[in-house]
């Protein structure tokens, strides 16, 4: 008997996974079993505002369930479409405070680098689904004039790198950003906010842990996820190596109706990120940009809904509950009503 040894399958790689994201409605309901009734309004949304979900995300919703809470962050619906008063373009003010190309400073002490303006999944809830990121999209000469932005302020202690995702563009051109960041001496700390961990864990390779890791720096990442069934071994896995790096990290969570907005749901999600080493850092009520209406929870829910999760968690535990109001000095925390079981 002759014995064949299989070939053995090459997981497939963060690029690989990135590029063959979904971007049809059609085929994302017919993967998931759903009603073919909902592609009419799905593709009037998508023409709005694209629909992008890669695999790694779609594995974890469950197959016939309009409701999977992962999948309503995602998949666009006709209420996108309805314009309701207070909702806007712009809801942060960003325009009024994008200094440069690919600069964003909003904050004294700190400014965001625009690193990508592409991201791994289109949150239907997006605060910069309008974002002009055609007009944030800097080569290598605007770079350079962003860095000497930084050099000429010594007030700027942090660099933030955002996008989009800034975990979309390659190790190369982070590790060339975060040396040329790390040379400016009063930049003290670098941080990463980054959905991409998250929604393709594969993404955390030695490399990329290289390109953040390996200055004088201290980094911290930054994840947004919003519901404890993000949280899948892969991502786990993907957390530890980070951890293992020496990174500190934090999440923010945007609180969303339909998807989070149940004090369960909330609790399960900070036990969660606990379970993995991860700091619940932020829950931010709704950014009021337009298409997103359909996910507000209004204040009193939100500081209900907190207060409560001060009696059941210790505080490491419970998120600060913070909105951001265009052209404030700072994120505003709320005063959260205490409720006694």
């Amino acid at each position: 008997m002759i014995h064949v040894s299989a070939t053995p399958v090459e997981p497939a790689s963060w690029q690989n996974l990135l590029a063959s994201s979904i971007t049809d409605p059609g085929e994302l309901l017919r993967r998931l079993d759903l009603d073919p009734s909902l592609i009419d309004a799905a593709n009037a949304a998508s023409r709005e505002f694209a629909l992008r979900v890669p695999e790694p995300y779609l594995a974890r919703m469950t197959p016939g369930d309009p409701n999977d809470p992962l999948l309503r962050q995602v998949l666009p619906v006709g209420e996108e479409l309805h314009e309701q008063p207070g909702f806007v373009l712009d809801p942060l003010g960003e325009q009024h405070a994008n200094a440069l190309p690919g600069v964003i400073h909003k904050y004294h002490g700190r400014l965001l680098l625009i690193v990508s303006g592409g991201c791994a999944i289109n949150c239907r809830y997006c605060f910069r689904r309008h974002f002009p990121y055609e007009e944030n999209n800097p080569g290598t000469a605007q770079w350079r004039e962003a860095l000497d932005y930084i050099r000429r302020d010594p007030s700027i202690r942090e660099v933030i790198f955002s996008g989009g995702d800034p975990l979309a563009v390659n190790d190369r051109r982070l590790a060339w950003l975060t040396q040329e960041v790390a040379s400016i001496p009063h930049v003290r700390r670098l941080r990463v906010h980054s959905r991409l961990p998250v929604v393709i864990p594969q993404r955390v390779t030695s490399s990329l842990i290289d390109a953040l890791c390996n200055t004088r720096l201290p980094v911290t990442m930054v994840l947004h996820c919003n519901h404890a069934n993000e949280i899948d071994q892969e991502l786990a896995q993907a957390i530890q190596r980070m951890r293992l790096a020496g990174m500190t990290l934090l999440n923010q969570a945007v609180l969303l109706h339909g998807v989070n907005h149940k004090l369960d749901q909330l609790i399960d999600l900070s036990e969660a990120l606990g379970d993995q080493g991860v700091i619940p850092y932020y829950l931010h009520v709704l950014d009021q940009v337009r298409g997103a209406q359909h996910f507000n929870v209004d204040d009193a829910t939100a500081r209900h809904l907190v207060g409560r999760m001060l009696t059941r968690l210790p505080g490491f535990l419970v998120p600060r509950l913070v909105r951001e109001v265009a052209g404030a000095a700072a994120k505003v925390p709320f005063h959260v009503d205490l409720v006694s079981e």
